[in-house]
């Protein structure tokens, strides 16, 4: 993993389960990233859904996406 890369983190189901309850979304609607960018580690899957995080100065950002082909 390149240094500047964001760190990508693989949720549990319940974890996924709680962040689409809090964004009152289905797994459908959440933001997609292809299962193969780049910057997606190999062993995630087809449908895992993950949380990006960002360090932007003294501020963390936490974005979610679904990995689909």
């Amino acid at each position: 993993m390149h240094a500047l890369q964001p760190k990508h983190i693989r949720l549990k189901e319940k974890e996924a389960e709680d962040i689409l309850k809090s964004f009152n979304i289905s797994r459908q609607q959440l933001p997609k990233i292809k299962i193969n960018d780049a910057a997606l580690p190999k062993e995630f899957q087809v449908g895992d859904i993950i949380k990006i995080e960002r360090q932007s100065g003294k501020e963390r950002k936490e974005y979610y996406r679904v990995v689909v082909e």
